[in-house]
Formats: C-alpha cells, structure tokens, sequence
C-alpha cells in the first residue's frame, strides 16, 4: 500500500453513511474478515474502523527492537495467502504481507485510520448498530451505521499496557520502558539493559538488545518454558531445491506446523511430564555451564498451561553463553537510584529498564454497547462457538488462539460467520442473535478461560470482566485447533441463535 493510498484512506469522511458490514479493527483479524466480505459478499458494502494510524495491529504497536512473531508464518498467515520466507519473521516482514492481501484485495479504499469507536448501540427498531467515532487526527465526530457488527480489534488495549507499581520508581536515575510503547529514538547501545518479564516479548527483546548492550539481564519472578525452533524448517530447507509453487509449499508446511501443535496439545494433555522432559532436553544443551536449571528454567506450572515461548535457533541461550545476557530469578523489592533491588538483597544497576510485564485484556475494545438503549455488561453474556455473544444481535467478533496460531482460529470463525451472513439471506431475515436454549436455563456458567486449562495473569487478572462460557456446545470455547478445525465448518447455525 502506497503512502499516497494510506493517506487517501486517512482522510476520507464518512459522516452519515450506512454499511452493510461495520468491521472494527485493520490488524490480521480484520483484514482477514475483509478478504471474506470481498470474496464471499462483492455486492456488499463495508468499511474498516481502525484507531491506530496504520493497518497491522499488534504489529503497529509492537516496534521495540527485534519484534518478531512466537508462532510459524505459514499456520499464522492466512490460509488463501501464502507466505514466502523463514517460519520465524520480524513485525516488519508481517506488515509488509499484509500489505500486500490489502493490495490484492483492493482494501485500502475500505479502511479507514484514525477513527476511534466510542460507542456501538444496537436498535431492534431500525434493525442496524450505530457507531459513534471520533476522528483522532482531527477531533470530527462522525456517526456511521450498519447492519451488521464485525469485532476484530484483537484482545487487549493498546494504549495502556500493564505495568505493576514498584516502590521507588520516581528515584530510579534512568529510563523505564514498556515495549507496547518503545520510543523511536531510545538508545541502548553500550547501556545496562534490564528487562522484567520471561514471556514472548522478553524472548524477543533480550538477544535483541544484547547485539549492542553493555549487557542485559532478564529479571523473572518465575521460569517460563521455551522451546529453540529453527527460524527455517528443516523441512523448508529440503523442499527449496524442487522449486515447488508458492502455495505448494505453504500448505505442506502448514500441515507439518499443524501436525507439530497437535501433537504438542496430546501429550500436553495425556501426558505433561513427557512433554516437560521434551521441553527441558531440548534447551539444556543451549544453556551456559553451570545454569541453576532448576530455579531459572523449570517452570511452576503444567507445560501447555501457558504459551511456550519460542526462541528462534536458540539466539536468547547464545547471548547467555557469550555472556552479553543473564537471569536473575527473583522478586521486586523496589527501585533505587541505580537499579532494582531484588529480594535476596542484591541491586541489578540499570541505566534502562525495560517492562515487558505483559498487557490488559480489553474486552471488545473497552467500547461501551447499548442494545435498545441498556448496556451491555458482557461479564453476564455467554459465548456462542466463541464468535457471538447471547443477547447481542448481528454481531460477531474475531477470537483466536493462545497457544496455536491466532489466525488458523480466525480463518475458521470467518468462514462461520460467512454462513450465518448467507442464511439471512436465505431465510429473509434481517437479525440473527444468540439466545440460550429452553433446556439451557440451568446450564452452570464458567470462566472465560478455565485457569486448568490456560492460566498466564494476563487471563486471570480479567477473569471477572469477560464474558462466561457453558458446559455444552454451542456455548463453549478455548478449545484446540485439532477439534476446531472439525466441530466449527459442521457448526449447526440454527442451534442457539434466532434469526427474525
């Protein structure tokens, strides 16, 4: 997509206007949802509400150094399109293949940047949502209706990551720094880096720092488990020389990805102690002499518990063997001058202090929502199949994996969502909402995420506000892709929703 194309896209007005389809959010969900909509509904109009100044999402927000995707390209890319290049890809190869389905797809006359929802209320009356958006480069305020709702603004905020509160950070002399905010023009060449975190950014940012750091060190309250993929398949490597088209190439090894996760997933779940030896045979060459394994990578929880964060060719464990990084396992007492001080006593000095202590769930973009003029309070509202929510009509929201690739989720639900969009049709009917079963009424509700099945504190501290899920199908979710990819294309779209 050209600059001369984003900004035609930016500046477009659209006060007053109806759509037929409203999709919220220009990051791989929607984008996703849009190649559908183009594909599947050509004679529909929709449009593309994205806050941000630039497509891509996560991949807009995440631009500290080395930002990289935790999950293959070729089950995270869509599965119309291809992906070209290693399994492992930084965030600016991402962006750069999402241009290209905007290109393709001819979207960039459909998104448009720099509109904030405020507010989306449904009326049964009018048969239609309205959305209420205020144009962030220039203060408008706009209304935009639509028949139908496409949530795909991810799942956390992206303006207010989490931080804890320490003591003592106002007297720390040097810079602090969350990775969902990184400034453009912070050096850490030949500084003290300490970064706080032991998950997939921390994975990211520390052999990337370490480059040109002084040193880094990764501060861990506890171990994560990793695992050393290859930034190439091995079996991409043996594929090259037969000069296979594109596609070939990335549906084979999109089924050898998919076929490694579901095995993962099996053993995760009939036998965790076999995949705990997998996982931990397979850093423990990596490690330096001498490691402390046991208190800095065996982790507390059950493997699969919590997303295994991926080390490409095992770069973090290099930077530990050549001394440029190091762990500290340990718990914040507070901040100094000079650094942080841990529990034991000791005071790892810093001149830069990196956050990587993770995000906060938003629930649906944290955009209040009316329907018939009373709220929504999503925390009562169940899930249906995880792509609708009852009581709430014509709309559908995009939800991937944790653990899996986020989009071999979406990719499903789209075309989920594609279906019930055609049975309107069909059957003449202007609504379609999720509404609980006579023999539902006393079907007991569970958390969002059942912290047995995946419990990282991203999840738990906002259990209290999602939304519920069942004991029953269609009223479930977080389930694995080995069953979704199943269950989901046979989903039967009369069972829980009503269509009038």
């Amino acid at each position: 997509m050209t600059r001369a194309t984003m900004a035609e896209a930016e500046h477009r007005s659209s006060e007053n206007e109806h759509l037929d389809v409203l999709v919220i959010g220009a990051g791989v969900s929607g984008i996703g949802a849009a190649h559908h909509l183009r594909e599947r509904f050509p004679e529909r109009s929709f449009a593309i509400l994205e806050a941000q100044d630039a497509r891509g999402g996560t991949w807009w927000t995440h631009q500290f150094p080395g930002a990289r995707s935790d999950s293959d390209l070729f089950t995270y890319g869509y599965r119309h399109k291809p992906w070209i290049g290693p399994s492992i890809a930084a965030g600016g190869a991402i962006l750069d293949y999402l241009d290209e389905v905007i290109d393709e797809d001819q979207l960039a006359a459909n998104i448009r940047y720099h509109h904030r929802v405020t507010s989306l209320s449904w009326s049964s009356d009018e048969h239609r949502w309205t959305a209420e958006v205020t144009r962030t480069d220039t203060g408008e305020q706009l209304r935009i209706t639509a028949s139908f709702l496409w949530m795909c603004q991810g799942y956390y905020n992206h303006d207010e990551p989490y931080t804890p509160e320490w003591p003592g950070t106002d007297r720390f002399a040097g810079t602090i720094v969350h990775p969902q905010a990184w400034p453009a023009d912070l050096d850490h060449a030949g500084k003290r880096v300490l970064v706080i975190g032991s998950g997939a950014t921390a994975a990211t940012l520390v052999p990337a720092l370490a480059k040109s750091a002084e040193h880094v060190t990764m501060l861990q309250r506890s171990p994560s488990y990793w695992f050393p993929s290859p930034s190439v398949h091995e079996l991409a490597t043996t594929l090259a020389p037969l000069n296979l088209p594109a596609d070939w190439t990335h549906e084979i090894l999109r089924r050898q990805y998919t076929q490694q996760l579901d095995w993962l997933a099996a053993v995760a779940h009939e036998d965790p102690d076999q995949l705990h030896t997998f996982l931990m045979d397979a850093i423990a060459p990596l490690l330096p002499e001498g490691t402390d394994v046991e208190k800095h990578f065996t982790p507390r929880y059950r493997p699969w518990q919590q997303r295994i964060a991926i080390v490409p060719d095992g770069d973090l464990f290099e930077a530990m063997r050549d001394g440029r990084a190091s762990v500290v396992t340990d718990t914040i007492t507070e901040f100094t001058e000079k650094g942080v001080q841990v529990s034991s006593g000791e005071v790892l000095e810093a001149d830069i202090v990196v956050t990587a202590t993770g995000f906060n769930l938003s629930v649906f973009g944290d955009i209040p929502f009316t329907v018939d003029g009373e709220p929504v309070d999503f925390s009562q509202r169940v899930t249906w199949h995880g792509m609708m929510i009852s009581g709430v009509p014509n709309m559908a929201y995009a939800f991937g994996y944790f653990r899996h690739s986020w989009t071999l989720r979406v990719d499903l639900v789209n075309d989920v969502v594609a279906r019930i969009v055609e049975h309107m049709a069909e059957r003449g009917a202007t609504t379609v909402v999720p509404e609980l079963r006579p023999s539902d009424a006393d079907m007991p509700l569970r958390e969002w995420s059942d912290p047995e099945n995946f419990n990282p504190n991203y999840v738990l501290r906002s259990q209290d506000r999602m939304f519920k899920q069942g004991d029953r199908e269609p009223w479930t979710h977080m389930q694995e892709y080995a069953h979704d990819r199943t269950a989901l294309p046979e989903a039967d779209i009369d069972d829980g929703l009503q269509y009038r």
